[in-house]
């Protein structure tokens, strides 16, 4: 067992991104027994779940004529307009079955305010909006997160530069992520997180 100054932050491993979801990661769920093998790791393990209302203005159907994955202009800037996906309370919002959610202390529900997309588990996508998470990760003590999840490119990959930008040492376990990789966001991504001091490890 890690030091409990270690968190595991597993982000979104839910149906919609998973094969056969509205979202598919393609290999998400292949990364299902590597985290359940982290979760027995770590004395601090939080779990991340996608939450969006009916009609979530980050949906491609919530724009007449838009297609999804092409990008609008919201109030806090571009926005990607995605598949309807992880609607609260739906099969595809639910945890995949293969992922030991029981193990998991703190389950962290993002994406619920209808007019703003979630990707950071620590920050709504205005930049501004705190989820909570930072207040509860320092209450524990802890100094340092690993994140595993979906996807590497968006979620992951916003979590970590948050994480670094609040100060943790920072890991992204790259093995047990999987990329969506649209229009080249993986090795944005990858920049980024490097830029932040965030450590990727596979």
């Amino acid at each position: 067992m890690r030091p409990a100054t270690e968190a595991l932050i597993v982000i979104d491993l839910q149906n919609d991104f998973c094969p056969g979801g509205a979202l598919a990661v393609t290999g998400g769920d292949g990364i299902i027994p590597r985290v359940n093998a982290l979760l027995q790791d770590f004395a601090v393990r939080v779990l991340t779940q996608d939450w969006h209302p009916k009609g979530h203005r980050s949906f491609a159907a919530s724009h007449p004529g838009a297609a999804p994955f092409s990008v609008t202009d919201m109030p806090y800037g571009p926005q990607v307009l995605w598949p309807t996906h992880c609607v609260q309370g739906t099969h595809g919002a639910a945890f995949h079955a293969g992922l030991n959610a029981d193990a998991a202390q703190l389950v962290l529900r993002k994406g619920f305010h209808p007019g703003i997309d979630s990707y950071s588990a620590f920050y709504e996508n205005d930049r501004t909006t705190p989820t909570g998470l930072d207040g509860y990760l320092r209450s524990r003590g802890v100094t340092s997160v690993t994140l595993a999840g979906l996807a590497t490119d968006f979620c992951v990959a916003w979590s970590a530069v948050d994480a670094a930008r609040h100060g943790y040492d920072v890991t992204v376990l790259e093995g047990a992520t999987r990329a969506i990789d649209l229009n080249g966001s993986l090795a944005t991504a990858r920049r980024l997180m490097r830029d932040a001091g965030v450590k990727v490890e596979h």
